[in-house]
């Protein structure tokens, strides 16, 4: 029988509508949904953990590295086969990316969570639980990073989004679908997907900054942020990775003082590259000094840029850990 550790971190998944606002808040223990998960002492012998009750959006990093360190004491002290965390949903993506990234074990860690609470009729908690944990318990789950799991579907950290406020299958990889399903308590895996490299860290640079880009933007919060004392910016620029004229100029300011400039696409499909050669296109940007961030959504760059940034200062490896050999197969692009 494989141990997993459950660590109880609050989200959806731990809340009840209360009768007097009309809303829904924390209110479920641990123990009670675990109890809701009814047969999983024939999958595996569960270690239980509170951690906390936090909303999605309580969630600061703070909060996120001690999640990490508490998970890693877990690790080390009881030596489980897998790990399942649950999370609430609008920021499950950055925390488990961060795990991703900073943590380098073969063990199957697993976040889950609900989108509904338990007072809604289809209350998807104790199902998303089952799923969570017999995926931890799988022998196919070992080496493969940190994994997604709900509505019965697996996704890696490192690709996976939320992409619906509401449904079931709100958290989706672009593109390339996820990694696999859970099937009639099943573990599936029908691709693979490359391992980023593992960058463990202990702190995180916290001072960098997201901004997205609209139609006639200009440099001002740029400039602010910079003058403001911002580490490194994320900008979620347009298409390919393309900005209005008038902020390249707060571009120009944030590289001059060696920040280290991040492009994305607002898209929700798709990867930035040097298409463009006028002023504020992708190739302009780049010829400055921009970091190319690839298909990452902008919450996930905020997260890897601070990751290299706790690591040191240097712009050529913050650059080669983002970007990696993904443009050097057009030497215009080296």
């Amino acid at each position: 029988m494989k141990k997993i550790a459950v660590i109880f971190n609050g989200g959806t998944i731990s809340m009840k509508v209360d009768p007097k606002i009309k809303a829904a808040v924390p209110s479920l223990t641990g123990e009670e949904i675990m109890h809701m998960v009814t047969g999983i002492e024939k999958h595996a012998e569960i270690l239980s953990y509170n951690f906390s009750s936090f909303p999605s959006p309580h969630m600061t990093l703070e909060k996120i590295m001690e999640l990490r360190a508490y998970t890693l004491d877990i690790l080390e002290r009881e030596k489980p086969h897998g790990v399942v965390i649950t999370h609430g949903t609008d920021t499950l993506e950055e925390t488990a990316y961060l795990f991703d990234l900073t943590m380098d074990t073969p063990c199957p860690i697993v976040f889950t969570g609900a989108m509904r609470s338990g007072s809604e009729l289809g209350y998807d908690g104790p199902s998303n639980l089952a799923q969570a944990i017999v995926t931890a318990s799988a022998e196919s789950s070992v080496g493969r990073g940190v994994l997604v799991c709900l509505n019965s579907e697996l996704n890696s950290a490192s690709e996976v989004t939320k992409a619906n406020s509401l449904s079931l299958n709100a958290f989706r990889t672009p593109v390339f679908g996820p990694l696999g399903i859970v099937d009639n308590n099943k573990v599936i895996y029908y691709r693979n997907t490359d391992r980023r490299e593992v960058w463990p860290t202990d702190q995180l640079s916290t001072k960098v900054e997201l901004v997205k880009t609209v139609a006639g933007m200009d440099s001002r919060v740029l400039r602010f942020l910079v003058d403001d004392g911002c580490e490194g910016i994320v900008i979620e620029a347009l298409g390919r990775g393309n900005v209005p004229p008038m902020m390249v100029e707060g571009i120009r300011y944030a590289l001059s003082r060696n920040l280290p400039v991040v492009i994305v696409s607002r898209c929700f499909e798709g990867r930035v590259f040097g298409s463009y050669g006028y002023e504020g296109g992708g190739k302009h940007l780049r010829n400055m000094g921009v970091i190319f961030g690839d298909s990452l959504p902008g919450q996930k760059a905020r997260i890897k840029l601070m990751v290299a940034l706790s690591r040191g200062k240097d712009l050529e490896a913050i650059k080669a850990f983002f970007e990696q050999e993904r443009y050097l197969d057009d030497p215009d692009e080296r």
